[in-house]
């Protein structure tokens, strides 16, 4: 049996899950599908909402969107996860304590696990 698109997701938001456990945010991942928000993670009193996109997925306007109307209404930061085959690429895309001004989701730095 191959992969679904769906098992492929869950498969990419389960393994961004490790990855902010492993930085020491408590996580949860949004079993909705098509949900604005995939993963909601909170650490030190700060909330962080995670978008999880594969290699060639893109968020519309709309969509994006909608993801800051939930990153303004948690005053949370929001990042869009790209998986890609070097490795994961964050976008931080805004909200509250953000490192960075809001980003193109196209733009961001890859980081590898």
């Amino acid at each position: 049996m191959g992969q679904t698109p769906y098992r492929r997701g869950r498969g990419r938001e389960y393994y961004a899950l490790r990855i902010l456990r492993s930085e020491g945010w408590m996580c949860c991942r949004s079993a909705a599908s098509h949900s604005p928000v995939d993963i909601f993670a909170g650490k030190d009193g700060e909330v962080l909402l995670v978008q999880v996109k594969g290699e060639k997925g893109r968020m519309g306007r709309g969509e994006l969107q909608r993801f800051l109307s939930w990153v303004e209404a948690f005053n949370a930061r929001g990042e869009i996860w790209y998986f890609t085959r070097k490795g994961v690429r964050r976008v931080d895309v805004g909200g509250s304590r953000r490192s960075e001004g809001r980003g193109d989701p196209r733009e961001g730095s890859a980081v590898r696990f």
